[in-house]
């Protein structure tokens, strides 16, 4: 926790509405997104989010795919533009990792384009050999 910010993973808490207006209309990987595909995107995964703890506004949100016994993708992550620059996207990607821990995953994987330092913060390293790594699907 940060001042004045809570992170949790309880889906009950989530705005989907918000969360689908931010990704769908300010995130450069999730423009155009439909709100069915964002309400199935939130039901297939771990949700988490950041909310002010004095309004209990939601301010954050990440969202993580999982098996829950060898792999992750984090993915979805986003701060609201108005709370920018405090440290709370740094605090739900460690509170995110935190969260998996327990359950010992072989790898947790992740792509962006402009926040490697949010990242690098919790311990996530450029992957030692991209070369072994295929992707299928739009890049």
């Amino acid at each position: 926790m940060i001042d004045n910010y809570e992170f949790s993973g309880d889906p009950a808490r989530l705005d989907a509405a918000l969360v689908h207006r931010w990704l769908s209309t300010d995130a450069y990987w999730a423009l155009g997104r439909t709100r069915a595909q964002q309400d199935e995107a939130i039901a297939g995964s771990l949700n988490f989010g950041a909310y002010d703890t004095v309004t209990g506004a939601q301010v954050a949100y990440a969202r993580v795919i999982t098996d829950r016994v060898t792999f992750a993708w984090l993915c979805d992550v986003y701060v609201a533009r108005e709370v920018r620059g405090k440290g709370i996207g740094r605090a739900l990607v460690a509170a995110v990792r935190d969260h998996l821990a327990p359950y010992d995953l072989r790898r947790i994987l992740l792509a962006t384009s402009d926040a490697h330092g949010v990242y690098e913060n919790a311990g996530f390293q450029p992957l030692e050999n991209p070369g072994q790594w295929m992707a299928y699907g739009r890049q």
